[in-house]
């Protein structure tokens, strides 16, 4: 497809990555520099210019663009080159907008203006931490397949029932629940039957949310759950994540510098103790009794001082720590094993992005149904709808040569979850959830070894 992105900051160079071995991109930005650099580092079209003048819409090719995106910083002016790329002919648009003032009419300006999505990287980051906090032992968590399927990620404790555990073993004890990834030693890669757990492994297990909470009780993974968080930053995020929260019973603290948002956020949302100081003073977190919360989420601007600040918190023994972070180059010179729970704003928008490509993609021909990425987007997560052209119906699973590093985790077959074993077979109209290291599947058939 034809991609055209204007804006080449973070979230347009995360794009350019993900999009540019199968699609052909033209992108957009003000600075020559960072567009000569992008075209260095990608296979990609670059053009200096405004990306809300026609003419260079028209030199980008916009006439010609399955899907137009906008993600520089102005929410305005993404707005308008979105309205103005559909005009010249663009067949989808999509506008990164953060201001929750613009944000609670998004229905009434995609409709009046003609946008087909409009994205929010603060409101992804603010779902995301909402989530992590819901799954008190979990350090992140997916829902899959219309929320029939939990995806969660944990942590295995030393000496735990689980330290030194076979994955043969583990199936015959819990069942429906699998280990789909293990994260080891900074390499993630999908499990055999004869791999073993080990102490500090991250491992994604999988299973219907009936059957995960009782796996959970029989780990001794069943904790309190969060009923109070510690916030530093008072910044967009922590709106959206406030207004979240609202409607839990959580007790909430929020440290904030600048003296407005203060005055604001106490005015927005009440339940909350907001209190003016500089959170990333290690004085402060004492003075304002850090340890004795159960969460902790670091929303500075500032990517160092969160790294340093949830650091702090879990040398307090917080329960749960969440760091935001910007820049995750970062997080490859600072391997610290209590930064536990990474969100990223620009990759959870990315992510999102590229599902709606490969949805696109899907009513062009392709037969992913939905992709989702996982493990700091090592691993690629698919949902394949199985047509009656497919080549692989009716085998068993053993007879198939499969690549490496790949799982078929899941059938849904007639609204019916099925755990495939070598002699289960695909068919017509399934659901297949693949899970595989390995990028760039459209067709279920991609997951053989040619």
């Amino acid at each position: 497809m034809n991609i055209t992105i204007v804006g080449a900051g973070k979230i347009g160079q995360v794009l350019c990555e993900e999009l540019s071995e199968r699609h052909d991109i033209s992108i957009v930005d003000l600075n020559d520099e960072v567009i000569e650099h992008t075209m260095n580092k990608f296979d990609v079209i670059g053009l200096v210019g405004n990306g809300v003048n026609v003419n260079v819409q028209r030199q980008a090719g916009v006439e010609e663009s399955d899907i137009f995106i906008a993600v520089t910083n102005s929410d305005e002016m993404n707005i308008i080159m979105c309205t103005l790329a559909k005009t010249a002919g663009a067949k989808h648009t999509i506008a990164r907008v953060r201001n929750p003032e613009y944000f609670e009419h998004v229905g009434f300006i995609k409709e009046a203006l003609g946008i087909t999505r409009i994205i929010n990287p603060d409101l992804s980051a603010a779902r995301d931490i909402v989530r992590t906090i819901r799954y008190a032992s979990a350090l992140s968590v997916q829902t899959l397949v219309g929320n029939r399927v939990a995806l969660v990620e944990l942590e295995v404790q030393r000496f735990s029932v689980l330290d030194g555990m076979s994955l043969s073993d583990f199936r015959q004890k819990y069942g429906t629940v699998i280990v789909c990834i293990i994260e080891r030693d900074g390499k993630t890669f999908i499990p055999s039957g004869s791999d073993n757990l080990m102490a500090e492994d991250k491992i994604f297990v999988s299973g219907l949310p009936k059957d995960m909470s009782v796996f959970q009780q029989k780990i001794g993974k069943k904790e309190k759950s969060i009923r109070s968080a510690f916030i530093i930053g008072g910044g967009r995020i922590a709106h959206y994540l406030l207004e979240a929260l609202s409607h839990n019973k959580i007790d909430v603290k929020i440290i904030e510098r600048n003296i407005e948002r203060c005055e604001q956020l106490s005015s927005d949302y009440p339940f909350a103790r907001v209190i003016h100081a500089d959170g990333t003073d290690t004085d402060v977190l004492d003075e304002q009794e850090l340890n004795k919360y159960d969460a902790f989420v670091s929303l500075t601007g500032v990517d160092e001082e969160n790294l340093i600040a949830s650091i702090y918190a879990d040398k307090q023994g917080v329960r749960k720590v969440i760091t935001k972070v910007s820049r995750t180059n970062i997080l490859k010179v600072l391997d610290d094993k209590r930064l536990k729970k990474i969100v990223a704003p620009k990759n959870l928008v990315a992510n999102e992005i590229a599902r709606f490509v490969r949805a696109r993609e899907n009513a062009e021909g392709s037969n992913v149904e939905a992709l989702y990425r996982v493990a700091n987007n090592k691993v690629e997560v698919l949902q394949f709808i199985v047509k009656q052209q497919c080549h692989i119906v009716n085998q068993p699973l053993a007879s198939l040569t499969l690549k490496s590093d790949l799982l078929i985790a899941y059938i849904l077959r007639n609204g019916q979850m099925l755990f495939p074993n070598g002699q289960d077979s695909i068919q017509v109209n399934d659901k297949v959830i693949v899970m595989t290291t390995q990028k760039g599947f459209t067709d279920l058939e991609d997951i053989l070894e040619v």
